[in-house]
């Protein structure tokens, strides 16, 4: 399993390439960061510097869109940042979120989708690409190499992240979500001709290591209560769509009940107003909240269940100490172990 750290662009950008080194140097193989340029900062700026002072982690967006960016300008921005620090950057991408609706605008449908995911991998792969009727290429990129995950939460979406996507992201961290997830994302890849075994599967959701006191555990659940209301915009669009009473999970559907609305100048926050409605149990179930030891045994049942990758979102309290804890503790268990002689 590989690891990954998923943190907001808020300046100083310096405080963000600070904890990408750092995210490096406990082990961390991705650095994703939130691509919402209304709210934060633009990513790709910061993530310039990023690679520009680090050595191996790969990094990208958890997720970008093709609402508010072209597919040729996204492809290029990968394509060039993969000439200038060699192939370490990863694209997410989804249907959009608060970077479309900050701005009242609407999600891409999953046509736009599909299609921009196969415009930007095969010209950030130094391939040409057919676009209204002409055949496009960047000549000046030569062997750049980029993968493009898709982000889902609905059937429909699930699907497409099977037949056209190189890896499925999805941002929460509940077991039993994830394995039915997973599985569906699988089978949609094999009913299209795919090897399933070919994509990577990535879990996120946030993570805060406790020290076993209920005092520390419950300030651990408001730190990330925030998640639930976020994970609950998606969800709402999927009940809108798809009622309750299909295959999707109840636990996925049912806790959004409460929901009233959602405030996006809070989008991803601490302490908001409007998260009230996401239970403790909720948190806890799409978070990694716990002791040392939970974490890593809630880890190895998201392995099992097909993840490849866990990215633990920082946006608490705690940064630089989860970082630690994680490369210090938790990494390594979890990590498959290689020896030096059999």
């Amino acid at each position: 399993m590989d690891f990954g750290v998923v943190v907001q662009i808020n300046p100083p950008a310096t405080r963000v390439v600070s904890l990408a080194r750092l995210a490096e140097d406990h082990g961390f193989d991705y650095f994703w960061t939130y691509d919402s340029h209304v709210l934060w900062l633009e990513p790709y700026v910061v993530h310039s510097q990023i690679l520009s002072q680090t050595a191996q982690i790969k990094v990208g967006p958890m997720v970008t869109n093709p609402a508010t960016r072209d597919a040729t300008v996204t492809a290029s921005t990968f394509a060039t940042l993969n000439s200038m620090f060699g192939n370490r950057t990863i694209c997410g991408i989804g249907r959009g979120d608060s970077a479309v609706r900050v701005t009242n605008g609407r999600p891409t449908t999953l046509k736009q989708l599909r299609e921009a995911t196969h415009v930007i991998r095969e010209l950030a792969n130094s391939r040409s690409v057919e676009i209204e009727g002409s055949t496009i290429r960047f000549p000046w990129s030569r062997n750049s190499q980029l993968d493009v995950w898709v982000a889902a939460y609905g059937p429909l979406a699930l699907k497409a992240a099977g037949e056209v996507g190189d890896g499925f992201i999805l941002q929460c961290a509940d077991v039993d979500i994830a394995t039915w997830m997973i599985s569906t994302v699988r089978k949609a890849a094999a009913d299209a001709g795919r090897d399933p075994d070919s994509l990577s599967f990535c879990v996120a959701g946030p993570m805060y290591v406790t020290d076993g006191t209920d005092a520390s555990y419950r300030h651990a659940l408001d730190q990330c209560r925030w998640f639930g209301g976020m994970v609950g915009n998606h969800v709402a669009d999927i009940v809108a769509k798809y009622g309750t009473d299909g295959d999707i999970p109840k636990a996925l559907t049912d806790y959004i009940a409460g929901r009233t609305g959602y405030d996006y100048n809070s989008h991803g926050k601490t302490g908001n107003d409007h998260v009230d409605f996401v239970p403790d149990e909720i948190v806890d179930r799409f978070c990694l909240i716990g002791t040392p030891e939970q974490h890593i045994a809630k880890l190895e049942q998201l392995k099992a269940a097909g993840a490849t990758q866990f990215a633990g979102y920082l946006d608490h309290d705690n940064k630089e100490e989860t970082l630690r804890l994680y490369g210090e503790s938790i990494i390594p268990a979890v990590r498959d172990q290689v020896v030096a002689k059999i």
